[in-house]
């Protein structure tokens, strides 16, 4: 017996059927299943549909031995929030659209459990970002698998983010904000705005500015091992920081310092599936989008 967190956000009535099916493959597989108090909620309220579990993963965390997360990213995200330093490795199961970290499709359920249940598969450890002040200002939990974003709030003008490496002074970025990314979060708001794409075992970070003022200002790419100082000015004497999402507003006479965790995040892959096969499926890498 597998003891499993289950995880999930609303979804629209189409993809129930899928939901009834991974309950159903669970308790055919004889798993213990825990699942998260507001889906369970969502589940009765909207479908009337109760399956049947051993209680609620806020009651029984230190049990669960792995977290199934349903839905896109984002839910996978609030999952990785909420297992944070408990070492709970995750299995994303795609009922959304992309899907870079909820990577299971809607059709490999089934065998994927089956698989997992027999052993046959691995966990990749993923870095985490920690966000560090003098004062704690942020009100949220202060960590993020896949970028932490220092943006304006005025839709006009743009902000001066004066950023040191190691203490060294590096640049000031004039733009509109800059992303402090992992390698996990390198194929998400990083690669939108043309950082690059790192694989998940690089032990690197990535600075990339968003809509800089000069167009010679670059993304770079940094050790893990570093630690990046920021100091923000802005016309408003404030600015937003976000955390894989989770944004709030931060006054300019705070300054930022942004580290590796001293913990990460496990993330469940199957055994023949590789990075490699996630960028060719979800960015159509090497098909022509004509045909």
């Amino acid at each position: 017996m597998r003891k499993i967190g289950v995880f999930g956000s609303e979804f629209s009535v189409d993809k129930f059927p899928i939901i009834n099916d991974l309950f159903a493959k669970l308790k055919s597989l004889n798993a213990a299943v825990f699942l998260q108090s507001s889906f369970r909620s969502f589940l009765s309220e909207k479908f009337d549909f109760h399956p049947e579990t051993d209680g609620t993963v806020e009651d029984s965390l230190e049990d669960v031995e792995m977290a199934l997360s349903i839905g896109g990213d984002g839910t996978f995200l609030r999952t990785a929030l909420i297992v944070s330093k408990s070492d709970i490795p995750i299995l994303g199961i795609n009922i959304g659209r992309l899907g870079f970290l909820a990577d299971t499709g809607r059709g490999e359920i089934g065998e994927t459990l089956e698989e997992i249940f027999r052993g046959e598969y691995r966990i990749e450890k993923r870095s985490v970002l920690k966000l560090c002040t003098e004062h704690k200002v942020f009100s949220g939990f202060n960590y993020a698998l896949n970028e932490v974003a220092i943006l304006k709030r005025e839709t006009s003008s743009m902000i001066t983010i004066h950023a040191y490496l190691n203490d060294d002074y590096l640049t000031s970025y004039q733009a509109d904000g800059l992303i402090i990314s992992t390698p996990t979060g390198s194929t998400a708001y990083s690669m939108s705005v043309n950082g690059p794409i790192l694989l998940p075992e690089n032990n690197n970070f990535v600075l990339s500015p968003v809509a800089p003022h000069s167009l010679t200002t670059r993304p770079i790419v940094i050790p893990d091992n570093y630690h990046v100082m920021l100091k923000i000015e802005s016309r408003i004497n404030s600015f937003l920081v976000s955390l894989d999402g989770r944004s709030e507003a931060i006054s300019t006479d705070i300054s930022l310092k942004i580290s590796k965790a001293d913990f990460s995040t496990g993330i469940i892959k199957r055994l023949n599936h590789t990075f490699y096969q996630t960028l060719r499926e979800k960015l159509m890498w090497g098909k022509d989008v004509r045909s």
